[in-house]
């Protein structure tokens, strides 16, 4: 650029060309050259396209692009595919890398301008999105993936959320009905992706799960779904599920009872969002507050979120749901048609009268479980002793205790295992379990009372506290305190 400013003031100067040429050290066509231009103005640095071999060829494989969309996209053209019918039926002389190139091109160039931009929504006070995330925790010891579920309100950026072990229907339900209750109030509308626990979109057709249906009826809010794959329609709670992934499960945190963890994190939510909003200036808690005055009343009673069933019991008296989590209802319902109630966290069997059997904790994932209660095989396994060996109950005991029923004879085992089987009736199978290795260590031996009030102390909560006899000194008595709380 200095030079040709030089050129242009020597030749206002009155400079001969090929004057300005010699001392400018360039030609009298370039000095010529820079004299006819008329703006210096600076140019887009748009690249100009070459003429390549492929022109020729173009128009060709546009239409097999064309064609490809109205295709299976398992069945659609690539760019070897192209390059083989280009040279075997149109005798095309190009190299694979050329067409590839070419096919690249195009595919970009039909991506822009098929791509629209995303509007601006505006959401009003009431009106959120829901999605879940994956989450690791420590589920009693062990690392588990668990499910958290989102319900971001848009209009305060404020996003409670819930812990579930999965995504059906019934962890779906029940997380938007705990976080219904620490809000006060019901949203006005709610936007999901296509989740199999609420529903599937297909083109303009929308089929909700019958739970979902019955739940949005209880409750009265409106529901949209997003397009199939168009996670960017509701991407304000995307946004949010990394968010609080971030915020509320790094490091990875602890749980032993799902319900107390599920009654704090609203509230931890609610803290991590005490700051500006990131577009209107305002507190979000402050507009969160708007929120809550928009939301529809809770109905008068609260919706009980599970999925009943008729089931055959199996001939041991389980029923199997999902294929490969079986639950125990007792070997006297073996072959007997039962009504099963699947709820988030908790699978309860009715007989099929409608009374209550039993009720176990929900199983989840790939793995076969099987959550029977070795109590329920104890008044067979008293009936059939020679069974001990191979049964569930002794794979249940703590070690000492079976060791030492393993080496009683049949009638002694038979007689600790109704002493057993007493007390699991009078005080639970754990109280039992933990009472009689007392009395056992005290007495030498299982006598039925001495079990059932050692357990039953258990059950009420007391610690047993060994002391010498006054009377027969070197043996031990014992006594009971209360645990602490």
């Amino acid at each position: 650029m200095p030079k040709i400013q030089s050129i242009r003031t020597r030749r206002r100067n009155g400079e001969p060309i090929a004057s300005i040429a010699r001392n400018e050290n360039v030609s009298e066509p370039t000095v010529r050259k820079y004299l006819k231009v008329d703006d210096l103005s600076a140019k887009p640095p748009v690249r100009k396209r070459r003429g390549s071999v492929i022109d020729e060829w173009t128009p060709v494989i546009e239409g097999m692009l064309a064609e490809d969309r109205e295709t299976w996209h398992k069945q659609r053209h690539t760019a070897t595919r192209i390059h083989e019918r280009l040279r075997d039926e149109y005798g095309a002389d190009v190299s694979l890398s050329t067409v590839t190139r070419e096919v690249a091109r195009l595919k970009r160039e039909s991506a822009l301008e098929r791509e629209t931009g995303f509007l601006d929504l505006s959401w009003h006070p009431g009106e959120c999105q829901a999605d879940f995330g994956q989450v690791d925790v420590r589920w009693r010891g062990s690392t588990v993936r668990m499910r958290h579920f989102v319900l971001d309100f848009p209009h305060s950026n404020i996003s409670p959320c819930q812990l579930m072990p999965g995504e059906n229907a019934e962890c779906t339900c029940q997380a938007l009905e705990n976080l219904f209750e620490w809000l006060g109030g019901v949203p006005r509308r709610i936007v999901y992706d296509n989740a199999a626990g609420v529903g599937r979109r297909t083109s303009d057709a929308i089929r909700l799960s019958r739970l979902f249906q019955a739940f949005q009826a209880h409750y009265g809010f409106e529901y949209a779904f997003c397009n199939p794959y168009s996670g960017h329609e509701k991407g304000a709670v995307e946004a949010r599920v990394g968010a609080v992934r971030r915020r509320l499960f790094v490091p990875v945190p602890s749980v032993w009872n799902l319900d107390n963890f599920n009654r704090r994190l609203p509230d931890r939510c609610l803290e991590i969002g005490d700051k500006e909003h990131y577009r209107k200036g305002e507190s979000q808690t402050g507009l969160f507050a708007e929120d809550r005055k928009a939301l529809l009343p809770l109905p008068a009673k609260r919706f009980d979120v599970v999925t009943w069933k008729r089931m055959k019991a199996d001939k041991h008296g389980n029923v199997i749901l999902e294929g490969r989590h079986r639950y125990a209802a007792g070997p006297e319902h073996a072959g007997r048609e039962m009504i099963v109630g699947m709820r988030a966290l908790e699978v309860e069997i009715l007989d099929a009268g409608g009374a209550h059997v039993t009720a176990h904790p929900r199983a989840y994932g790939d793995k076969p479980t099987d959550s029977g209660d070795p109590s329920s095989q104890l008044g067979l396994l008293c009936d059939r002793p020679a069974a001990w060996p191979n049964s569930r109950v002794r794979d249940a005991l703590p070690d000492p205790l079976r060791e030492w029923i393993d080496a009683q004879d049949e009638a002694t085992r038979r007689d600790s295992l109704r002493a057993l089987l007493h007390a699991d009736r009078e005080s639970g199978w754990q109280a039992a379990v933990a009472g009689m290795p007392e009395i056992l260590e005290a007495t030498g031996g299982t006598d039925r009372a001495g079990v059932c009030l050692a357990a039953a102390r258990r059950a009420s909560g007391m610690t047993p506290v060994a002391y010498d006899d006054p009377i027969d000194p070197g043996e031990y008595d014992i006594a009971y305190t209360k645990e602490d709380a």
